[in-house]
């Protein structure tokens, strides 16, 4: 009996009992439709999540104090350190160097008010960190020098202040109570794992100094820098570590400081995404058990159905492996007319969560991928086979006269 044979009398068998294999198919459908939808929503999340972080730059470092837990009092981060990060002889990879004060304030207009991240910075902060903006300037060395009190903002600032994001140019707002003009709006980036870029606003370091976050001396609280390529972050993480350690004399392995780059974050960010996507994949992945385990029950419901045929089959010549096929092709069919169904409702589950996060203004777009589609199919018709092999081996190994004589 040829594989083409036992398809057409496993899809007899089938049909002539489709409410039943309908029931048991949809086990199946369900199993490989979690999966494939919890797939394909992990590696979207990944995406955005990586997309967000390297949309920064994948050149940029960052240098914040606080390093081996040795160090009981670390030293802070200074101008002086950013200063001599940008000699080209010491750190020839590093092609831009932007000291930062960063905390919580409170800004108001007209009444209306938020909680959002200031940041003090110079002007080599807008090459560094990639900001973008749909109207006015950035921060210049005037600023600076004077301790202008002026500020750039985000897009949710303008919108939360304003109710709209353009036309804000010299519109005065309070920060910390005190008056700052609006000079520019940065273009929406959307929110990162670890900040929200388009909720913020950026007024010149030695404003934030003396009246906004106030510091000790010239101390910062994060060093941002760009190395000449991705391909020079290692070299350039090498070169400014040893000149803070040359600068706060500390030994190698005693450091009172941590680098670290965008890899860094992408590298942690994929290995949490990856994590979490398994874990919910091998959760939906329970469902295609009880799938396999439907299929074993209706299989040996079947060859108990069927004990007269399958003696009579035998005694007309038919052999051990043939009964064996027959059933194997039949537990096979259901689990892989299961796992196709089941990739079309897991699509449609992963387009319809697309959609809602669309709706509510989240950026995630669920991927589904020919590799995720493959192991679906693959492990649907494995859990056929593995589930099927008992019944099939139980109908196989029956006495042709017993079975005969079975009512």
């Amino acid at each position: 009996m040829d594989i083409w044979n036992n398809v057409l009398e496993a899809l007899d068998s089938l049909a002539s009992n489709k409410l039943r294999s309908g029931l048991t198919v949809l086990g199946i459908v369900i199993g490989v439709g979690a999966v494939i939808a919890m797939l394909a929503i992990g590696t979207g999340a990944q995406n955005t999540i990586t997309g967000s972080i390297s949309g920064i730059g994948t050149n940029l470092i960052f240098v914040v104090r606080g390093g081996s837990e040795e160090i009981r009092n670390p030293q802070r981060l200074t101008l002086g350190d950013a200063q001599a990060m940008r000699d080209p002889f010491a750190a020839p990879s590093v092609v831009g160097v932007a000291p930062t004060l960063q905390g919580t304030v409170e800004v108001t207009y007209a009444g209306e008010g938020t909680l959002t991240t200031g940041y003090g910075v110079t002007p080599d902060y807008l090459s560094v960190r990639n900001v973008e903006l749909v109207e006015g300037e950035f921060i210049s060395e005037i600023h600076l020098l004077g301790r202008a009190a002026v500020a750039v903002i985000g897009p949710d600032v303008a919108e939360e202040l304003f109710g709209r994001t353009q036309g804000v140019l010299g519109e005065t707002v309070r920060v910390e109570g005190q008056p700052f003009r609006i000079i520019g709006v940065t273009e929406s980036k959307g929110g990162s794992n670890f900040s929200n870029e388009d909720n913020q606003i950026i007024v010149p370091l030695t404003t934030a100094q003396v009246r906004l976050l106030r510091r000790t001396r010239d101390a910062v609280d994060v060093i941002l820098v760009q190395a000449i390529s991705p391909e020079n972050v290692t070299t350039a993480t090498e070169e400014i570590s040893a000149i803070l350690r040359a600068r706060h004399r500390t030994p190698i392995g005693a450091d009172d400081f941590t680098v670290f780059s965008q890899q860094d974050f992408i590298e942690t960010a994929e290995a949490i995404t990856g994590v979490v996507t398994i874990f919910l994949g091998g959760i939906a992945a329970i469902s295609l058990l009880v799938g396999g385990i439907g299929i074993m029950n209706i299989m040996l419901v079947s060859v108990t159905e069927r004990t007269r045929e399958i003696g009579l089959r035998k005694a007309v010549g038919a052999r051990k492996r043939d009964i064996l096929l027959q059933f194997l092709t039949e537990s096979a069919l259901l689990s892989m007319m299961g796992g196709l169904i089941g990739i079309a409702l897991g699509w449609g589950l992963s387009q319809l969560v697309g959609a809602i996060a669309a709706a509510s203004d989240t950026e995630l777009i669920p991927s589904m991928g020919l590799d995720a589609i493959l192991l679906a199919t693959l492990f649907s018709a494995a859990v056929g086979l593995f589930f099927g092999l008992y019944p099939a081996k139980r109908a196989a190994d029956l006495q042709p006269v017993e079975a005969l004589r079975y009512e």
